[in-house]
């Protein structure tokens, strides 16, 4: 008998009995433990390697969830981390690597552009490596090439970075003179890599980005029918009314895109940078409307909007900024546009 298929649907179902939608921002360390234990780390990992060997479509389900509750662990940079050491074919024991992951060893990729100078020896900075704290190692794309960087060797410094976005941590890795030892990639293949790497990371964090915007917008729709005004619920102005069907529209246009995205492998990556930047510039609006429509209450720091918000403005921001995706999906575009003709 074959393997039963685990669907997104049946993922879904488990992360929401894992991690309940009333508490939000939950425990990192709590977190982290608990989708090892659940083998999420698996799930796209090929099988080959022991992995489950699921489409892109199941990791857009598991994010989408985790965005939704805002979650802690640092499951994208980790699952980032592990594609490419599972497509490196010039890593040493790699299979140990990944059993060592899989088993709980938090090996990131960083998810900031970095600045780094030199071939030998190197000089300079890997920025946006989330949760560095847990890591013994980092995957970093320095230039050409694709590198594993030790965190307790001479040359690398951790710093960490105080963020608006407090469901996160991030930090910097400062080098000084570093010299590589285990590259990952390099030249073509390390070009090949960061294509398959950068795809999946758009539609992991649109995922998020869908997620919390849900979220958020069922929060405030739940809050609308309970805050009265004049002795009628909020949900009763025609004016908010208009402005929720609105946050209803964005939310549903955000998920056709990023589902129509997860499910056809042959989306350019362009295309999923650009699908990306609409889904978070999306989750931004609804985090802004969020804040209005609870009133004075939503102004407050300690207000949950606020959480949601932030962690908006990061993802908008990660992996390529809107104005950089829209540029290069419009020029695409225009290129198909002229060869038609």
């Amino acid at each position: 008998m074959g393997r039963s298929v685990i669907t997104p649907s049946e993922l879904r179902d488990a992360a929401q009995k894992a991690f309940p939608g009333d508490v939000l921002a939950p425990d990192r360390g709590a977190s982290w433990a608990s989708l090892v234990e659940m083998g999420w780390l698996l799930i796209d990992l090929p099988e080959e390697f022991g992995g489950l060997g699921l489409g892109r479509d199941a990791t857009t389900a598991i994010h989408l969830e985790m965005g939704r509750v805002l979650s802690r662990a640092p499951l994208i940079p980790a699952l980032l981390g592990l594609q490419a050491i599972a497509a490196s074919q010039s890593l040493p024991n790699k299979q140990d690597w990944i059993d060592r992951i899989c088993g709980g060893a938090y090996v990131p990729l960083h998810m900031l552009p970095a600045k780094v100078e030199g071939r030998d020896a190197l000089t300079g900075t890997i920025t946006g490596v989330f949760d560095a704290d847990m890591a013994s190692y980092v995957v970093a794309q320095l230039g050409e090439r694709h590198i594993l960087v030790p965190l307790d060797c001479t040359g690398v410094r951790l710093i960490e970075r105080t963020m608006w976005d407090e469901t996160r941590r991030v930090f910097d890795i400062e080098l000084d003179g570093f010299v590589p030892e285990i590259i990952l990639a390099k030249d073509e293949t390390a070009k090949a890599l960061h294509d398959a790497i950068s795809a999946n990371a758009q539609l992991a964090l649109a995922a998020d980005a869908l997620g919390g915007a849900q979220a958020a917008l069922s929060a405030t729709v739940e809050y609308l029918g309970l805050r009265k005004q004049f002795d009628r619920p909020l949900a009763m102005f025609q004016a908010l009314k208009h402005r929720v069907a609105d946050l209803r529209i964005g939310n549903g246009t955000a998920e056709a895109l990023l589902w129509s995205c997860a499910k056809n492998a042959e989306t350019s990556i362009t295309e999923l940078g650009a699908m990306k930047a609409f889904v978070a510039d999306n989750y931004r609006a609804v985090t802004e409307e969020m804040i209005q429509l609870h009133g004075g209450i939503g102004l407050t720091q300690e207000h949950p909007s606020h959480l949601f918000m932030k962690r908006a403005m990061l993802d908008l921001h990660l992996c390529g900024s809107p104005d950089y995706w829209h540029e290069a999906r419009g020029r695409e575009m225009m290129k198909a546009l002229s060869q038609s003709r």
